[in-house]
């Protein structure tokens, strides 16, 4: 399985993190009347081959009043949308039906429990296919109709979610969420800030743990593949090597700069011969540690750079330098920084 796919189900392996993504995405009545304190996982020895060999699916169990409710989470990654996503879920569906009568879970006298069919989904795409198996079914002749299956999941598009939606919500998955979207390092800061604060009991730790790994193995490598990250087990610790690598960033921006100019002031004046050109070149090098730092500090804010962004940045004269730089404190996005300059 990817790394980013496991990751994901270690982390919807959490009772809480269920909960939160039942109480946080599902705006419907009747999960009010879920007593969240029973979640409990379904054990793999009760779900036959057909579904255990779905790795990246979940299924979990909760009381609704005095019967169980089953949950099964579907995981999709994929980069591209599954038009019929409602068949597998309908298959799905089935198969859990017949673990459950198969291990005697039902007797000929019980009735089958609910089952809510999840699906979180992450593709860049938005989700487009029917939720629904009817909505797949070819129109059919008066009194067929009967005979279809009618079944719908529900769908979690993590992408159609706006910061603007996710931000002002005290939730664990809206959290996750932002971090999969996030681009610069101030914003994992302020959201491990939260994620600190809210998972701060004994109990958590787990979760903690398992937040922290997926940050250290996923999020961090697709933002800043070249920074080398230390082994860190604790949210905390993450959030203050994230500060101290931002601090290196400049350091070492500040020493490139200052090696640089040093070198083309020393070649420039050695082949001028003169006083001036040493000067000269001394100057010509400070320019160009200047715009590392501003590439190290747009990095830090934005993220990684484009190539056609970086092709502007490389073109900035030292009476430029000192605009941009102020025109970063307050971008929203990085062509803002060259406004002017475009």
């Amino acid at each position: 399985m990817h790394e980013h796919d496991h990751s994901y189900k270690l982390l919807f392996s959490h009772a809480t993190m269920v909960a939160e993504l039942l109480r946080g995405f599902i705006h419907e009545l009747w999960i009010k009347e879920l007593d969240f304190n029973t979640l409990e996982k379904v054990n793999s020895s009760f779900i036959s081959d057909d579904l255990r060999e779905r790795e990246d699916d979940l299924i979990w169990r909760v009381r609704w009043r005095n019967d169980w409710l089953y949950v099964y989470i579907l995981l999709e990654f994929q980069s591209t949308v599954d038009a019929f996503m409602a068949v597998r879920i309908l298959t799905y569906v089935g198969l859990l039906y017949q673990d459950l009568i198969k291990h005697q879970h039902l007797t000929a006298h019980d009735s089958l429990p609910p089952v809510l069919p999840l699906v979180l989904y992450n593709g860049q795409p938005r989700w487009q296919a029917a939720k629904n198996i009817r909505d797949l079914i070819r129109v059919v002749p008066l009194g067929l109709e009967k005979y279809c299956p009618q079944l719908e999941y529900f769908l979690v598009d993590e992408g159609a979610f706006s910061d603007h939606e996710l931000a002002p919500l005290r939730n664990l998955v809206a959290a996750l969420f932002r971090l999969e979207r996030s681009r610069t390092v101030t914003d994992i800061q302020q959201i491990l800030i939260h994620l600190i604060e809210w998972l701060q009991t004994s109990e958590q730790a787990g979760l903690r743990r398992d937040f922290t790994v997926w940050l250290r193995r996923v999020i961090l490598p697709r933002r800043w593949p070249q920074v080398i990250l230390p082994e860190i087990q604790e949210l905390q610790e993450m959030h203050t090597m994230l500060a101290e690598t931002v601090q290196q960033w400049y350091a070492q921006a500040e020493e490139q700069g200052r090696q640089q100019g040093w070198q083309q002031g020393k070649q420039e004046g050695f082949q001028q011969g003169q006083q001036e050109g040493l000067q000269q070149g001394l100057q010509q090098g400070q320019v160009a540690g200047e715009r590392l730092l501003l590439k190290f500090q747009i990095q830090a804010k934005f993220g990684s750079l484009s190539p056609q962004i970086e092709e502007q940045l490389n073109a900035l004269e030292a009476n430029r330098l000192l605009h941009c730089a102020q025109r970063l404190l307050t971008a929203t996005t990085v062509e803002e920084v060259f406004t002017d300059l475009l």
